[in-house]
């Protein structure tokens, strides 16, 4: 079952993380404006660092900030560092930060809309999806506001990639669910396979039903992307945990009666 959902607001001090997707605390700040005096923004580029890096008539103590700094910079990362300017100019509204207390990122706000990174829409993945699954789920919820057809075609893949992780070949999806019937999978499992496949299908090869405003039906494929984990893998995984908390005992006595039978 997929984790309870806290999805990030700016009325709120603790959120699940855009970045790191952990639920802790946020501490926000509000920023003040510094003119430039006619001037365009400093970005460094890479060989100013190798230049930098290279300069032996400067100390590696004075070094070691700018560096830091020019990663930052070429990274593209918001950051923070001490100014040595005794005031700061007026605010600038309507644009805030928040900052993860797990993984110390910087979120970016305008008036009340995550605008950096992008919010991933939809229900949250189930825990138990492969790396590569949740890849391209999470990828499919930060673009299904703006493609919810490019949201299916992912959701299609994830599908794809799911069935290759339950043991099938992962070359015709078709074939990979009449597989997996044969060895027990549920007709409510094998609706929901062939939905996702047929639906994110339609949204690469455009035919009787047309995805490109339709948000609401690209959502409910995360539902299914996440009951299919749910019977396939989580299910399944918290039977063999409550099995192996059994007295061995029990468990061969169990293991002699299945034998039997």
């Amino acid at each position: 079952m997929a984790a309870k959902s806290t999805p990030p607001s700016i009325t709120k001090t603790a959120f699940d993380c855009p970045f790191c997707g952990a639920f802790t605390s946020q501490l926000w700040y509000e920023l003040r404006s510094e003119g430039m005096d006619d001037k365009t923004p400093n970005l460094p580029d890479v060989e100013q660092r190798k230049r930098l890096a290279a300069d032996t008539k400067i100390t590696p103590d004075a070094k070691r900030p700018v560096l830091s700094w020019i990663d930052n910079m070429l990274a593209g990362l918001i950051f923070l560092q001490d100014s040595t300017r005794s005031s700061y100019g007026p605010h600038v509204h309507n644009i805030f930060l928040s900052r993860c207390y797990n993984c110390k990122k910087f979120a970016v706000w305008v008036h009340d809309q995550l605008v950096y990174p992008k919010a991933m829409t939809g229900p949250q993945p189930n825990p138990d999806l492969p790396a590569n699954v949740l890849r391209d789920y999470e990828e499919a919820g930060r673009i299904v506001a703006e493609s919810p057809r490019g949201a299916a075609a992912l959701l299609r893949l994830a599908i794809q990639k799911l069935c290759i992780f339950l043991g099938e070949k992962g070359e015709s999806i078709n074939e990979d669910i009449a597989n997996l019937v044969k060895k027990g999978l549920s007709p409510m499992i094998q609706q929901a396979l062939d939905a996702v496949r047929v639906i994110g299908n339609e949204a690469i090869h455009p035919g009787t039903l047309d995805l490109k405003d339709d948000r609401d039906t690209a959502i409910k494929l995360f539902g299914l992307v996440n009951i299919i984990a749910e019977q396939m893998i989580s299910t399944p995984k918290h039977v063999e945990e409550v099995y192996g908390q059994l007295p061995e005992g029990a468990r061969k006595a169990i293991d002699k009666r299945d034998s039997k039978a």
